[in-house]
């Protein structure tokens, strides 16, 4: 069974794009923290992330440097070949599911009104 799940934080702004066949596929990489054994140095690991179509749409149209998330996936490794003839290997985590763990921003969360009292105080309208 190949799943992964990580909890970071947006190292950049996503970037979406399209395939060739109009697909959409948003491409997003998260720094995840280590756990700490005893009193060392906080150690961050660094993942490619790609979200296919409606998941990824998503993730770039709410998602922003910085946000924290949680994917759930799977890891792909990938090898390829450099200009000057090197072999590297890509480790790339496949995202399933995407969720946003960052709150609104506070300029969100004013923009939606909230009901007043005041909306109900006139009660003419109730046939009882």
């Amino acid at each position: 069974m190949n799943k992964v799940f990580l909890i970071g934080n947006l190292t950049k702004d996503p970037e979406l794009s399209e395939t060739q066949s109009g697909i959409s596929v948003c491409r997003f990489s998260i720094a995840v923290n280590r756990r700490r054994t005893g009193e060392g140095e906080q150690q961050t690991d660094f993942f490619n992330v790609t979200a296919w179509r409606g998941t990824g749409e998503n993730v770039a149209r709410f998602c922003k440097k910085g946000n924290k998330v949680a994917v759930t996936g799977s890891v792909q490794i990938r090898t390829y070949e450099t200009n000057d003839g090197t072999k590297r290997t890509a480790v790339d985590v496949v995202a399933e599911e995407v969720e946003f763990l960052s709150p609104k921003p506070d300029n969100e969360a004013k923009t939606q009104k909230k009901p007043t009292l005041e909306a109900f105080d006139d009660d003419s309208d109730i046939p009882f």
